[in-house]
């Protein structure tokens, strides 16, 4: 076959492409794809990348690849995702577009070789990916796509891309044929299109094989009855589940409804007054609610559980952008009323909830769980305590529940120490973080209303024993220092639930408006830190905590004052001045010397790590920069143990310990899917489902070393 050139003139591509020749008639393309010798225009092939392969993933692809290679060969149906596909900031339309421009279908065009992308109908494709990359080493800032091209739609509406399809080659990271089988939707849909187990069998067998005891069975006149502890993510997504397969189900939370809380938290911020129960830790939808709403997992945006979740909160309002944004978030103005109508579905599934209602014991007969006690946590009164039976409990707590993980022990629960990581929480003006990514384009975020993403960052680096030089006994040097919770156009709160500790995080509302950019730096810790300050067995990274919260709040002089130094004076190690730059922080800030919080090797080694984080972002070390102390609650400091094949407690049937508060997961998405396995699971255990859960969401993550 002769390769012609791109390079022709338009008109006589025209006459070519024109239907008018009779030679050139087309067959009913909903009938056939059987085509006729159409004039074939076809380019040099691509050099395939033949040398050793980079990444363990692209290895993994790779067999994948020759596994489906029997699928490949059949390049004219179904789908072919298309990665990489880059368009400049100048040429793009922005951040809030997520549709297929002009720009876009040039690229495209490029992929397939196909020498017009005016002719290419951009209903053939869908955006399933943007993202905005501004890293130094690309030429310049661009926004990078990963588009699914519907072949059937796109040979019906333009046959003349037939010969450059059937040229396509599967290549890693470049362009693959998508996988069918799993089912796709929000969890409400996946659920009731599934189908269902025979309502006539008897729920006693199941009991059975799943080693109910015979006092614990149910009977099939009703429903199972689960309690689930917490309203947080993983609370919500496993009472959805539950409820959706026919249980009956008590959700019970400690704070408040998201209405309620949104005043409580208003008292804190204006009048210092801080509730105990309806916080920024507690309260309807978890921690997560009042932070940025970030929605990023280490669990991968392509796996089946968080694309099912990113739905599912779109069918409870938020945007469908989330599905297709590189770094989706929320931000709390949004979370609040996606809350109030995941609650109203949950009520109409017939799911009680219960707020202001705190779990102070668990009732156990032998070794099964068979209830909880309960009272209102408003009050501290005895005749307030009630006592409820139910046939499982799904523990869904959130990482700020001390008194919960003092309770489980009472009950020889198991429940293990668990790394985490503590540091301080830097501030920027939003501005100076605007230069530093994006340079000549930084003009173009205003203030989080133009084309450009309000600017974020990530850094981490690896402290060894090279780097820095401490006592021989001040426990181990190698440890991790890295950026966590960053919240660009945010501000930094309070999220105490002592008034004798003070610890704080950052959040955001959805457009990131604000004059300040914020993020935790934190160090790793581990059994020997907390051994190192005698703290030992399964809460000493608990009381680690409670100490630094403690030493803090002494620092800052008390009525939730937070202690502050400028990142220059911190590296000099000297007090900064009475002025500091303005903080975010509403409830007032002190000069103090954040030297004297950490032991010396910790805060060695974040004073290392600023280092090594300035000459990745140069300015990073900067006057306008100032540090807060203290953050702590990064992640839960303990694990309760479960089975990896039922999320059943290890010491305790019937309790399924699940989410952040139980060690299994790290923000809104990854706690929200360890919610919903954990849902499918007991719903097998009680007879509610009887297919796969890897089917359905893939499988999960391995227990106990979860992907966060």
């Amino acid at each position: 076959m002769s390769i012609i050139s791109h390079n022709f003139k338009a008109s006589s591509l025209h006459h070519s492409f024109s239907n008018s020749n009779p030679k050139l008639s087309l067959p009913n393309f909903t009938q056939s794809l059987n085509f006729p010798n159409l004039l074939q225009v076809k380019c040099a092939k691509r050099t395939k990348r033949t040398g050793k392969l980079r990444y363990p993933s692209e290895k993994k692809k790779q067999k994948l690849q020759q596994h489906n290679e029997t699928d490949v060969k059949n390049k004219f149906e179904g789908v072919w995702r298309l990665f990489k596909l880059g368009i400049s900031a100048h040429e793009d339309p922005g951040k809030d577009f997520w549709g297929v421009s002009e720009p876009l279908l040039q690229e495209i065009a490029k992929v397939l070789e196909f020498p017009v992308a005016s002719m290419l109908p951009p209903e053939a494709f869908k955006v399933v990916r943007k993202s905005f990359d501004a890293r130094k080493l690309q030429k310049e800032p661009k926004f990078v796509y990963t588009v699914d091209m519907d072949v059937n739609k796109l040979l019906s509406l333009e046959p003349h891309t037939w010969e450059f399809i059937s040229e396509l080659e599967p290549r890693v990271g470049v362009r693959e044929r998508v996988p069918h089988g799993r089912f796709s939707g929000d969890l409400i849909s996946i659920i009731r299109n599934y189908p269902k187990k025979n309502e006539t069998a008897a729920s006693t067998d199941v009991f059975g094989r799943n080693d109910f005891s015979e006092s614990y069975k149910f009977p099939n006149t009703r429903k199972p009855k689960v309690a689930v502890i917490g309203s947080g993510p993983s609370g919500l997504f496993a009472s959805l589940v539950l409820a959706e397969f026919g249980a009956d189900v008590t959700l019970i939370e400690r704070g408040q409804a998201v209405e309620q809380r949104g005043r409580d938290i208003g008292a804190l911020v204006v009048r210092r007054m801080l509730q105990l129960e309806s916080n920024f830790c507690f309260g309807e939808g978890g921690a997560g609610t009042w932070s940025d709403g970030k929605l990023v997992t280490r669990i991968g945006k392509n796996n089946s559980s968080v694309m099912a979740v990113l739905e599912t909160l779109v069918h409870f309002g938020a945007p469908s952008s989330i599905l297709v944004d590189g770094k989706p978030h929320l931000g709390t103005d949004r979370l609040i009323p996606l809350l109030r109508n995941f609650r109203k579905h949950l009520q109409e599934l017939g799911v009680t909830i219960r707020f202001g209602t705190r779990v102070d014991d668990l009732i156990v007969d032998g070794e099964r769980v068979v209830g909880v006690k309960v009272s209102d946590s408003s009050c501290s009164s005895e005749s307030s305590s009630q006592k409820l039976g139910y046939d499982a409990v799904i523990l869904a707590v959130g990482h700020s529940a001390r008194d919960t993980y003092q309770m489980l022990l009472s009950h020889n629960v198991d429940v293990v120490q668990k790394d985490f990581s503590v540091g301080l929480r830097i501030e920027h003006p939003q501005e100076l973080i605007n230069s530093i990514q994006y340079s000549g384009l930084a003009n173009e975020v205003q203030s989080g209303r133009g084309k450009i993403p309000v600017a974020d960052y990530k850094v981490a680096e690896y402290v060894n024993r090279k780097d820095v030089v401490t006592p021989s006994n001040s426990g181990p040097i190698g440890r991790s220092c890295y950026s966590f919770c960053m919240c660009p156009g945010g501000q930094v709160v309070l999220t105490s639930t002592n008034p004798s500790e003070l610890c704080i995080n950052g959040m955001s509302f959805s457009r990131r408006s604000s004059r300040w950019a914020n993020a935790a730096l934190v160090v790793t810790v581990s059994s020997k830190d907390f051994e190192a300050l005698n703290f030992h067995g399964p809460l000493a990274g608990l009381e680690f905590q409670r100490a630094f919260e403690r030493r803090a709040a002494t620092m800052g002089g008390g009525n939730f004052v937070v202690p502050v130094q400028t990142v220059t004076d911190f590296l000099d190690g000297k007090m900064s001045e009475a002025k500091t730059p303005t903080s975010s922080y509403r409830l007032g800030v002190k000069a103090a010397n954040l030297h004297d919080l950490f032991p010396a090797h910790l805060t060695e080694a974040l004073r290392h790590s600023i280092l090594l984080f300035d000459n990745e972002l140069p300015g990073f070390v900067s006057k306008s920069a100032l540090l807060h102390g203290v953050e702590t609650r990064t992640s839960s400091p303990v694990q309760i143990t479960r089975r990896s094949d039922t999320w059943e407690s290890t010491s305790l049937k019937g309790l399924y310990p699940v989410g952040e508060g139980a060690g299994y997961a790290g923000g809104i998405t990854s706690a929200a899917v360890d919610g919903m396995y954990a849902g499918f699971a007991l719903a097998q255990n009680l007879g509610l489902y009887n297919g796969s859960m890897d089917s359905i969401l893939g499988k999960a993550q391995t227990t106990g070393f979860f992907k966060y």
